[in-house]
């Protein structure tokens, strides 16, 4: 029994449904990805048949409605969240956050889109068929949505969109960009959701490299005057604000879930390292600082498991704030960052070497302090929900 299963056998939130999942994508991992995963970072991105097998597997579609393919009945979210730490067992998260992209794309198009939306975009994307990403950044306003810059204007029956969004997920393989955009006036009250196929004239994409996540593709997107039909409106015009706010929930909780999984990769290989590599005639774990090094990387690992259940639990009660989420967030890329670097601190040198886990979770620690909302700002949010305004 490892680290990823014994913590769930203790859990109350967890039961032999939750293991089955696991067992279920573990077995997939084993077979389609850890074989090829440092070939598709090398790549620097996912093939999309990866996608149809993840399908055809029952990852993709988990948790969504049964209507346009998916697999909801008799699982909840702590069913995703299972799903979610075995996907990160392979220590690369570029490929959640690329394998699952639909996770950010798809749900305001299930919350808020029209039924002839739904039923032309959902079956395709969660069979794997068709990528949707979400285009929210851009590069004058990062985590300012409120102020972003894109505008969609009307035009008879369409809208014509003109900007640029940049740091987007899967940009470069996205069919559909969930969008977005400016239809009013200034501030969050002028903000629309946007769906816009990634085929149409006057779309241009430019893939970014960056310094991990690298199976992951991600673009700067420009959107040259595209006409988008008026029926592509996810939603009422000019409410699109609180979509996204809503969207990023979901989004901080994965992200802080994420980071547990990967937290628990780092310490599963220090204290295998730890247990074999001899120094002054003795193993790493037979010296004090060593070990007390991994009990507090298993400290912080706990508690803020603890805190991702509990978030967890409070969204299927119907109980979530929004500024815990915020908080969550901020709580797991800290803690993150700092089992990531004891980590490598117990590996030495050879955590500087391509070819350990540690190595690339180690890069990939940035990206999930700042994307999704930055430390500052989530705790500049949580701030004034909870606080009130200055």
């Amino acid at each position: 029994m490892t680290l990823f299963d014994d913590w769930r056998s203790r859990s109350p939130y967890y039961d032999d449904s939750h293991e089955a999942v696991a067992q279920s994508v573990r077995r997939f991992v084993a077979r389609e990805i850890a074989p090829n995963i440092d070939r598709w970072e090398e790549e620097r991105q996912l093939p999309r048949s990866l996608h149809r097998r993840a399908a055809e597997a029952g990852i993709l579609g988990l948790g969504y409605p049964e209507a346009y393919g998916g697999h909801s009945d008799g699982f909840d979210i702590f069913h995703s969240l299972t799903q979610s730490e075995e996907l990160a067992r392979v220590g690369a998260g570029g490929l959640t956050a690329s394998l699952m992209t639909h996770g950010i794309g798809l749900p305001p198009i299930l919350a808020a889109g029209s039924d002839a939306m739904k039923e032309r975009v959902a079956p395709d994307v969660l069979a794997g068929e068709k990528i949707i990403a979400l285009g929210i950044t851009e590069p004058t306003g990062g985590s300012d949505v409120a102020n972003l810059r894109t505008r969609a204007v009307r035009d008879g029956g369409d809208y014509v969109v003109s900007g640029e969004k940049t740091f987007i997920t899967s940009g470069m393989r996205a069919d559909y960009l969930t969008t977005a955009v400016r239809t009013g006036g200034e501030g969050m009250g002028g903000i629309s959701l946007l769906l816009i196929e990634m085929d149409r004239p006057g779309v241009s994409r430019t893939p970014l490299e960056k310094m991990g996540w690298h199976c992951s593709d991600t673009a700067s997107i420009i959107l040259g005057d595209v006409r988008v039909p008026a029926e592509n409106l996810i939603g009422p015009e000019n409410a699109g604000f609180a979509a996204i706010m809503r969207n990023f929930n979901g989004e901080r909780l994965g992200m802080a879930q994420g980071c547990c999984a990967y937290a628990r990769v780092c310490l599963e290989e220090a204290a295998a390292y730890a247990g074999e590599r001899q120094t002054f005639g003795k193993p790493l774990t037979g010296h004090q600082a060593i070990r007390i090094k991994l009990a507090d990387m298993a400290r912080q690992i706990e508690a803020t498991q603890a805190w991702v259940d509990l978030c967890a639990w409070q969204v299927r009660e119907g109980k979530a704030l929004p500024a815990d989420f915020a908080m969550l967030k901020v709580q797991a890329t800290r803690m993150l960052e700092q089992v990531a670097r004891d980590a490598a601190q117990i590996l030495g040198g050879a955590s500087y070497l391509k070819g350990s886990k540690i190595e690339r979770i180690y890069r990939e620690v940035r990206v999930n302090a700042i994307g999704g909302g930055s430390e500052e700002i989530m705790l500049d949010l949580a701030g004034r929900q909870l606080f009130g305004r200055a």
